[in-house]
């Protein structure tokens, strides 16, 4: 008998294919997607409203020797005044920004306030900011007077849009 040709075999290859490179692409995609959602995420500044308990009156009613309003204008001006611009404890004024100027007064102010509450009894009533800034202000000093809020402690405030006619005309005026 003749040798017949054997038949020749082709040898198969290992076909294994290597995933450690999409492994690690698919980590770092995941990794980017966690962190821009998390940045992302709106991110809010905490505001403490005045307690709706009142002994003497109605519910929401507030002492108005606490409230302290600051109005915000153009060319950094602002002017404050004490209570209500109806009946206001003090001549509304302009202040500057800075340490000697808005803080000094904001620390002033709660001193006095607090004071006055400790004598009538409730020492924990501090004092209560209405910020006011204007269409012609800029978001800098609307910024630097949450700034000063944060710096003086005072933790009861509040951002309103609105000006009643006597605050518009108080505006101009000054």
């Amino acid at each position: 008998m003749k040798n017949l040709p054997q038949k020749v075999r082709s040898r198969k290859l290992n076909s294994r294919v290597d995933l450690t490179a999409m492994v690690s692409v698919s980590f770092l995609l995941i990794i980017f997607f966690m962190v821009t959602i998390e940045l992302r995420k709106p991110k809010a500044v905490d505001l403490s409203l005045p307690n709706n308990d009142c002994d003497d009156c109605h519910p929401g009613c507030v002492d108005e020797t606490r409230i302290y309003t600051i109005l915000l204008d153009d060319n950094n001006k602002i002017i404050t005044y004490s209570g209500l611009l109806e009946f206001p404890l003090e001549i509304p004024k302009e202040i500057i920004y800075g340490q000697n100027g808005i803080r000094k007064e904001l620390l002033q102010k709660r001193k006095n306030i607090l004071e006055y509450s400790a004598s009538i009894g409730k020492p924990k009533n501090g004092p209560i900011v209405i910020i006011k800034p204007s269409k012609k202000s800029n978001f800098k000093n609307l910024v630097d007077i949450l700034d000063e809020m944060e710096i003086t402690k005072i933790d009861t405030y509040a951002i309103v849009n609105e000006f009643t006619p006597e605050e518009t005309k108080l505006l101009a005026s000054k």
